[in-house]
């Protein structure tokens, strides 16, 4: 099996838009939460969002919409694509230009691209309801392309010339994490050379505030306080979107190219809850399994972790299933990893959590430090003995764990190891 490195990442997300300020922004703890207008009506009881700066999509109209002056995305391409498209473009720019990549590098048979994003809500909506009204033959052209779960990896395939494997993944919370899997495995086994990979999702009103008719968003007015896993008064997640991109490369493309590497993916494993379509197991079951299985495939003990960049939302019931797992694991550890969750800062990004998570991981290694898990006042009594990190440490990790867990009980767990 062939070693895979992350040699690029892109981000366009609620605590910034490039690498350089999601990495301040995680080490100082500055979170991206506000009173999102479009909640701050009488009949929403939700009033906290995480949404994306210096972009605007808020009308269905791809030729109003605003991005940044550094992006250059022709007017053809932008009506085949949902406001996550746009994001996912921007970071996949980035990141090809984090890692030095030709047009020669990634457009070939041998770069592949997977993406993980539920579709846009909010324009499949407007198509749908543009079509009742005015007719069949009214629908837009690209409607479609620009509306459903595909449209990232539709976009960008066709945009950047992808020639390798290309496909979208859909297991909800683990989807972009499922894809650094697949996609890993893909170089590993000497299919591919170089593999992108990008979660991304709208973060609008369609995308999260559904959400609030399973309980599962904080009702929390305040913004500071609204996102706090592991905090015993927590009372659900924040709702953010935007675009996470990684670059997954092999051993010998690293060597040809010279490329600098944030870290190496050292293996990943998975399994199901076989549980509930909605809620996690209560005794975390799958979720310890999925850790067992990505431990021993990658060769890591259990006192070799240094790091768990955990999947917490802030929901009462996910916390508590994942803080049961993590015990279940490094209960008997001498070590005791620091542990935290990045979503206290950057809301719940759905489908773009994994990649956007891995992407923080890959910095946090490279760069030396681990982000502390923000805004608990009171600890919740269940992760009394986990090594729950509040304040940002200035150690470079040598092995970190990301977890990802999706609706249906998919949990998927990620091992990134320092070079």
């Amino acid at each position: 099996m062939r070693k895979v490195y992350i040699t690029g990442v892109g981000f366009i997300t609620s605590i910034g838009n490039d690498a350089a300020s999601v990495s301040e922004s995680l080490r100082e703890l500055r979170h991206g939460m506000v009173q999102y207008a479009p909640f701050q009506k009488a009949d929403i009881p939700v009033k906290v969002a995480a949404p994306i700066r210096d972009f605007i999509t808020e009308t269905t109209d791809a030729e109003d919409w605003v991005f940044p002056a550094r992006y250059t995305i022709r007017r053809e391409a932008l009506r085949g694509m949902a406001p996550h498209g746009v994001y996912s473009y921007c970071a996949m720019q980035q990141a090809v230009e984090d890692a030095k990549l030709t047009e020669a590098d990634w457009s070939n048979p041998q770069t592949g691209l997977y993406a993980a994003s539920a579709g846009s809500p909010f324009l499949l909506g407007h198509h749908l309801e543009r079509m009742r009204k005015m007719g069949v033959m009214r629908c837009a052209p690209l409607g479609v392309v620009a509306a459903i779960s595909g449209t990232v990896n539709f976009n960008l395939v066709s945009q950047f010339k992808i020639k390798g494997a290309s496909a979208g993944f859909s297991s909800a919370c683990a989807s972009s994490a499922h894809a650094i899997g697949f996609a890993y495995d893909e170089i590993a086994m000497g299919r591919q050379k170089r593999m992108f990979v990008v979660g991304a999702e709208d973060g609008n009103v369609e995308s999260i505030l559904p959400f609030a008719g399973m309980r599962a968003l904080s009702l929390q007015t305040d913004p500071s306080i609204a996102s706090r896993p592991f905090d015993a008064s927590r009372d659900g997640f924040v709702g953010t979107g935007g675009a996470a991109v990684l670059v997954l490369e092999s051993e010998e493309e690293v060597k040809r190219r010279r490329a600098k590497i944030y870290c190496e993916v050292a293996g990943w494993g998975q399994a199901s809850d076989g549980y509930n379509v909605a809620i996690s197991h209560p005794e975390g079951t799958g979720l310890r399994m999925a850790i067992e299985n990505a431990l021993n495939y990658s060769d890591t003990t259990v006192d070799q972790v240094d790091y768990v960049n955990a999947h917490a939302t802030s929901t009462p019931i996910g916390d508590i299933s994942e803080a049961k797992a993590l015990k279940a694991i490094f209960g008997h550890s001498p070590t005791r990893p620091a542990i935290s969750s990045t979503k206290a800062l950057t809301g719940h990004g759905l489908s773009l959590a994994g990649a956007m998570e891995a992407g923080f991981c890959a910095l946090a290694i490279k760069e030396g430090f681990m982000p502390g898990s923000a805004h608990i006042t009171k600890l919740e009594p269940a992760c009394e003995g986990l090594n729950i990190i509040r304040a940002t440490l200035p150690h470079r990790p040598n092995v970190v764990l990301s977890n990802s867990c999706g609706f249906g009980g998919a949990n998927v767990c990620l091992v990134f190891r320092s070079v």
